[in-house]
């Protein structure tokens, strides 16, 4: 269902992890080559993937990985649709020597494109594992393919920019993209005055919120919806430690209308504070850690698809939709009964102690104060 006019209906989502074993099944793959202290070729994750669920379809095309996911969103009609991309883009560069390394060859892009997707928030702790050459051509292929991204550049000044998105005749959306150590980004990932990397916020204390606030303030229009998107905190773990929901919060006073967590491999709670929404951890949507055990309890295979609709004119959240689905082969599917209730049961109780239930409401679930 279209929004109205006067609402925005935006599609967030946690991490896409396009690289690995996900780049191996599209059209036009990187080399397999990868430098884990246990897997040594991208293509082990495929083969692992195989051996849990079947055969996984090689090429598949651009679209497969989203899987139904796509129809979710024709039917929703987003004006939006932003993403944590959780990978590189390059078919050079070396590897970071840091263990895990992500890329997706810039032949497959369309694999962006094939979900219209409308802006990547590059600030995470995968965009430069294949060092600065990696990332200039990540951002290079983003360009090309018309596609905004928020939180990396060339330099401090563009890694700290917003993505300006269009919404409407005369409406904008700023994406202001960040990150913290937390998540495992390298200090050295750090955008300088004249060193390419990520926006590497140095804390979660009052002054620096106070920066980006006033970052927000000097760009934004009457009209403008700011979202905050912040990869924060490790993979695993519902905790919320109270300098993330106080900055958080601090942001929401400052005029953001929606913070935008992610780096947790599975959802965390949400709030709605002052009528504005804040998604403490959005989870995984696309990743190739099919049949990788030692989580089980997180469920990790299991991703949401947030779909918030947000008055144009202030910012607040008029309604949230969410949307389960399931990775298997590669491939998002729609989730199971079960694993609807077990994802609606997860966020109500997570999110219950700030005053937000979460309920389920036929095939998706829905949030509101309690």
């Amino acid at each position: 269902m279209k929004a109205c006019s006067d609402d925005v209906t935006l599609f967030l989502c946690g991490d896409v992890m396009l690289g690995r074993g996900i780049d191996q099944i599209l059209p036009h793959p990187c080399d397999p080559r990868i430098y884990e202290s246990y897997c040594k070729s991208a293509l082990d994750y495929v083969e692992l993937a195989e051996r849990i669920n079947g055969a996984i379809p090689r090429p598949a095309d651009y679209a497969y990985p989203w899987g139904q996911a796509l129809e979710a969103l024709d039917e929703s009609e987003p004006d939006l649709r932003i993403i944590n991309l959780e990978t590189s883009i390059t078919a050079d560069g070396q590897p970071w020597p840091k263990g895990i390394n992500y890329r997706m060859h810039p032949g497959n892009v369309g694999c962006l494109t094939a979900a219209e997707i409308d802006c990547c928030v590059l600030a995470n702790n995968h965009v430069l594992d294949w060092g600065h050459d990696g990332l200039a051509e990540t951002l290079r292929a983003l360009a090309e393919a018309g596609i905004a991204y928020a939180g990396a550049g060339l330099n401090s000044a563009k890694a700290s920019s917003p993505a300006v998105l269009p919404v409407g005749e005369a409406g904008r959306a700023l994406v202001f993209g960040r990150a913290l150590a937390s998540s495992g980004v390298p200090d050295e990932w750090a955008a300088g005055e004249d060193a390419a990397g990520v926006y590497l916020l140095p804390d979660l204390g009052s002054s620096t919120a106070a920066q980006l606030i006033g970052h927000m303030q000097a760009i934004r229009r009457d009209g403008d919806i700011a979202i905050a998107s912040i990869h924060w905190g490790g993979n695993w773990g519902y905790y919320v430690t109270p300098a993330e929901r106080d900055f958080a919060q601090h942001l929401i006073d400052g005029g953001f209308d929606l913070v935008h967590g992610h780096s947790s491999h599975h959802p965390k709670g949400i709030e709605i504070y002052r009528d504005k929404l804040i998604l403490y951890g959005c989870g995984d949507f696309i990743n190739d850690y099919e049949g990788i055990s030692g989580h089980e309890q997180f469920r990790p295979d299991l991703g949401v698809m947030y779909l918030p609709q947000l008055a144009r004119a202030s910012g607040r959240l008029v309604g949230l939709r969410m949307a389960p689905f399931r990775m298997r082969n590669f491939h998002l599917s729609g989730a199971t009964e079960e694993e609807l209730n077990w994802l609606t049961n997860l966020l109500d109780s997570k999110s219950a102690g700030w005053g937000t239930r979460v309920l389920r409401q036929g095939p998706m679930m829905t949030a509101h104060t309690a």
